[in-house]
């Protein structure tokens, strides 16, 4: 549109300096004025929508970004009782409110041992034992766990819920979780050029791919695919 505005400009102005009398060229004058303003709207508009694109969907992925949190959080403590996780979203969130875990200390014991012929001595041994128990709800106090699979500002989609296991070494088999949705339903009604380029995101300070996530099927982890100013607790991302 900008171009063609610019080639009607140039067409324009050919006209003037070869056909039009002197007395008539300010009305041209007035039309050049009018598309100047124009495109200079347009160009501003084109600066523009980037930076308020990147503000918005800030705005719309953190609350996403914190259920998923709540998500990884409960996951890891399900993982401390049990050393699995599970792809049950109604057993986690009854987990997170019922569950308690054990607290342990661990301490150096040193105990005689006999070696034989009448040789002892002193083997140092490191004992667990358990010292009472805490509720997992305790992690979760403030915050709203049991809604936590809606995907915020997207009505009536809740995050895919997935566990695996992959072999980290050798012979050790370690489950995993991920937790997912698709860029796509929350930026859905904003610019569709710029949701196909965030949907290709690769820079290190964006969320990566066409999914919010966090966990994976495919490596041991229990981080998340947003970048670090997402972590940031004093951070309310309302730019």
């Amino acid at each position: 549109m900008i171009i063609g505005a610019v080639l009607v400009a140039v067409l324009l102005a050919f006209a003037i300096v070869k056909y039009l009398p002197l007395n008539f060229r300010w009305i041209p004058s007035i039309i050049l004025l009018v598309i100047a303003v124009f495109l200079g709207f347009k160009i501003y508009g084109g600066i523009m929508e980037p930076i308020q694109f990147n503000k918005e969907k800030v705005k719309k992925y953190s609350p996403v970004v914190e259920n998923l949190k709540m998500i990884r959080d409960g996951e890891i403590k399900f993982y401390e009782k049990y050393g699995s996780y599970t792809n049950n979203k109604e057993l986690l969130i009854a987990f997170i409110e019922q569950a308690k875990l054990a607290i342990t200390e661990t301490r150096t014991i040193v105990e005689k041992e006999n070696r034989g012929g009448g040789i002892i001595v002193d083997v140092e041994r490191r004992v667990t034992d358990t010292i009472g128990y805490e509720p997992v709800l305790k992690y979760f106090e403030g915050r709203d766990y049991k809604n936590m699979f809606k995907v915020p500002g997207v009505e009536g989609i809740e995050f895919e819920l997935e566990v695996a296991k992959v072999e980290k070494v050798q012979g050790l088999i370690v489950p995993t979780f991920m937790a997912k949705t698709s860029k796509t339903a929350i930026l859905a009604g904003m610019n569709e050029s710029l949701v196909k380029q965030e949907l290709e995101a690769i820079e290190t300070d964006q969320i990566k791919g066409e999914y919010v996530s966090v966990g994976s099927l495919d490596e041991v982890t229990t981080g998340g695919n947003w970048p670090p100013s997402y972590d940031k607790p004093s951070e309310k991302k309302q730019q």
